[in-house]
């Protein structure tokens, strides 16, 4: 459980506001994480003493840049520029393995159903197109076995979905066999239990680091960058390769 601490905010105008979500943390109620008692809409709101209206959503175990409009209005201006694909997006992530420099992952998803929340839902869709861009910033090698190899390999990847696909990154990156850290629906059970275990990490390693776009209202280029939040004993192997 996510304790109700003052949220960051990253950006904030007349119109919107960004925070930085922290992993753990859902955007809204869900009859799926029914016993939980904090939520990001609700937290801001009793923060800045005005009410919030989200744009887009985070999974619960992402965290990073969760922007809302201040009224709906704003909120339905935002959701066009989304609809549109005038916002760009970035995530960083730590997957297993080590991934090629560069890819486009163009690999269509039907959308998975939950029994709670999906029950009204068409069953029959087709798949969707979904496409996302990535690309390695490092990698890293540690001489621990885990699951079947005698070393641990580990990629530090930007990512920059061009679709917004229910899951889409956890589930590219499960189908090129390269799972990311701590997700415990689509990732590697031995390496998130060694995470979990050895290293003292239990979230999963994906965060929503940019979101650029052109002012709805102002038309100014808007860029707004958060920390990934990982945690720095990790990443600091990284930094020494």
């Amino acid at each position: 459980m996510v304790e109700s601490n003052l949220l960051h905010v990253l950006f904030e105008d007349d119109y919107f506001i960004a925070i930085d979500k922290p992993a753990g943390m859902l955007v809204h109620r869900s009859k799926m994480d029914s016993k939980e008692q904090v939520f990001a809409v609700q937290t801001l709101r009793d923060q800045i003493g005005g009410h919030v209206f989200p744009v887009h959503r985070l999974d619960k175990p992402t965290s990073g840049i969760l922007f809302f409009g201040k009224d709906p209005a704003s909120a339905r201006a935002f959701s066009s520029l989304l609809q549109s694909h005038e916002v760009a997006k970035t995530y960083t992530a730590v997957v297993r393995g080590w991934t090629i420099e560069e890819e486009c992952i163009d690999y269509a998803l039907k959308e998975r159903l939950d029994k709670t929340t999906d029950s009204k839902a068409r069953s029959d869709k087709p798949a969707q197109q979904a496409i996302t861009q990535y690309a390695r910033r490092s990698k890293v090698e540690i001489p621990t076995p885990v699951g079947r190899y005698e070393t641990a390999r580990y990629s530090l990847v930007t990512i920059q979905p061009q679709t917004g696909r229910k899951h889409q990154l956890r589930r590219h990156f499960k189908h090129i066999f390269h799972p990311i850290i701590g997700d415990r629906k689509y990732g590697d059970r031995d390496h998130n239990a060694y995470f979990r275990t050895d290293l003292g990490i239990s979230r999963m390693l994906l965060a929503a680091t940019g979101l650029a776009f052109v002012h709805p209202f102002s038309q100014q280029d808007i860029q707004i960058m958060a920390e990934s939040g990982f945690p720095e004993s990790f990443m600091s192997l990284f930094n020494a390769t």
